[in-house]
């Protein structure tokens, strides 16, 4: 900018034997600091220079080019071809040795501004496109994020429904058996008979508490004649040898290994586990058609493993997924203490682990201490 205001004051030397230099200087200096003060720059800078350039013609040619740019850059297309239209035209009634439409100066008073102009518009192009992909990749990464979490909130209730089943099957097997005891009341002593009579009540209580906090979970809009105690729990335990014999009848090539008996791992391995083979069966029936499927469990202590793989094969296109299966897998694999690994096993195969601990006080033989 100071360049370009001592080139005017150089040029304006040039005319009238020198008398031009001071308002030539200062209508340069005052334009130039209109341009760098960002305060000043919009409005009041285009229309002081574009008055500036209407009286001294070719010698502020180059400080109306900036203006141009700032406007052409700010997508202000429109004033800024006002304000070379005003500068240029007006410029005709100046003074004859600054006027731009003399010498053939036009021919290069209007290079400059079509460069300017046209340099101004690809810079602002590219800024608005910057700007919207980043815009894009925000919004993308903030879905993804709402996506996670619904994913995570999705696997919690779905953790929260099956802990409802396993557990209102267990304590309805507790007040069932005393229940049962309870009859004997002449056979037993009298504190054994008031002890019974109390956990009984107690278990039919927390069932009762149960299904009213998290019964609501298995059936989120239930039939008009339903009611808390009208339909029995049961629980939700299938086993991992049902799910792989239904995947072998739907023509996928399953080898199961296990070691060591389910009952020896607590209940929310047994359904962590099911889980992690049905999303890696799921996923190979998706990625990799075709292909066998090999899955090694290990229930034993100290931890219950599972490892499910599979080689390269051919992707199905005629199913769509969340995508967000293994975040609610890792969600629920972690909160039992554990961790989920998940990746390429070498030679485009695929592999699907996890490695969840047995709580404190199991023994060898699957019993607590």
């Amino acid at each position: 900018m100071a360049f370009l205001a001592l080139a005017a004051a150089v040029n304006g030397a040039s005319i009238g034997s020198g008398q031009y230099v001071a308002p030539v200087i200062a209508s340069a200096v005052v334009c130039a600091v209109a341009l760098l003060v960002p305060r000043l720059r919009w409005p009041l800078a285009p229309f002081l220079v574009t008055a500036v350039t209407a009286w001294w013609g070719w010698l502020t040619v180059p400080l109306l080019g900036i203006v141009m740019f700032d406007l052409a850059v700010a997508r202000r297309m429109r004033v800024a071809a006002g304000c070379a239209a005003v500068a240029l035209g007006v410029n005709l009634l100046g003074y004859p040795a600054t006027r731009v439409w003399v010498d053939q100066r036009y021919v290069s008073a209007l290079f400059v501004l079509l460069v300017a102009a046209v340099v101004g518009l690809w810079l602002g192009n590219r800024r608005g496109l910057i700007q919207a992909l980043a815009a894009d990749m925000e919004h993308l990464r903030v879905e993804s994020q709402l996506r996670e979490e619904a994913a995570r909130i999705a696997e919690r209730s779905r953790i929260a429904a099956e802990m409802h089943d396993v557990l209102a099957h267990r304590l309805s097997l507790i007040a069932l058996h005393t229940g049962v005891l309870a009859t004997k009341n002449d056979m037993l002593p009298a504190p054994v008979a008031e002890r019974l009579g109390l956990l009984r009540t107690a278990s039919v209580e927390a069932l009762t508490d149960l299904r009213d906090v998290l019964g609501v979970l298995r059936d989120s809009d239930p039939g008009p004649d339903a009611t808390p105690t009208s339909a029995a729990l049961t629980p939700v335990m299938r086993e991992v040898g049902e799910l792989a014999d239904e995947a072998r009848a739907a023509g996928q090539h399953i080898e199961l290994t296990t070691d060591g008996l389910p009952e020896r791992a607590p209940t929310t391995h047994r359904l962590a586990v099911y889980r992690i083979v049905q999303e890696a069966l799921t996923n190979a029936r998706k990625h990799a058609d075709g292909a066998p499927v090999t899955v090694r469990i290990d229930y034993g202590p100290p931890a219950t493993l599972v490892e499910v793989t599979n080689p390269p094969g051919t992707p199905r296109t005629d199913t769509v997924g969340s995508g967000y299966g293994l975040v609610g897998l890792r969600e629920r694999v972690t909160a039992l203490g554990g961790h989920l690994d998940s990746g390429p096993a070498g030679a485009g195969a695929w592999r699907l682990a996890a490695r969840i601990p047995h709580p404190a006080g199991i023994e060898q033989n699957g019993t607590r201490t």
